[in-house]
């Protein structure tokens, strides 16, 4: 039988820690999602289609939470979008060095619930996720999930 050694162990017990500390961050966005888009919406028109929901998400709401608007919206039109900001503002602080790329999912996991709570709300149940190659850059692909 193979030996484990301790370093291994508390590299896997760090990694649990790390998934447990992301999927908490990303239900927390969910919740604050949820209710942002309830305030935001109170006086708006019905949204016409899944698009219209979509681009409110990155005009309106990106706008009011993160002081700016998504700068790019792509879609397969087949439920599948990307939300690409080119200086996404909880990653410019931290863009300056490689050395906080590992940390940026912490700060991504949060958004991901914050879109995908505020998509549930508008009745789109969607898995998000987040990806960044160059700092302060990321992009949120959606997949919105058929009923």
């Amino acid at each position: 039988m193979p030996r484990v050694s301790s370093r291994s162990v508390d590299k896997l017990v760090h990694l649990q820690e790390n998934g447990r500390c992301i999927t908490k961050l990303e239900n927390m966005g969910f919740r604050v999602g949820q209710g942002l888009i309830e305030r935001f919406t109170k006086d708006t028109a019905r949204f016409k289609d899944e698009l219209d929901i979509m681009k409110f998400i990155c005009k309106d709401f990106w706008t009011t939470v993160f002081k700016k608007q998504i700068d790019n919206l792509r879609t397969n039109h087949q439920g599948i979008y990307v939300l690409q900001d080119n200086k996404f503002r909880l990653l410019t602080q931290m863009s300056a060095g490689k050395q906080y790329l590992e940390h940026a999912s912490k700060y991504l996991a949060f958004t991901c619930g914050l879109i995908r709570g505020g998509l549930s709300n508008l009745g789109i149940k969607s898995i998000v996720t987040a990806e960044v190659s160059s700092m302060p850059a990321c992009k949120f692909q959606v997949m919105i999930q058929k009923l």
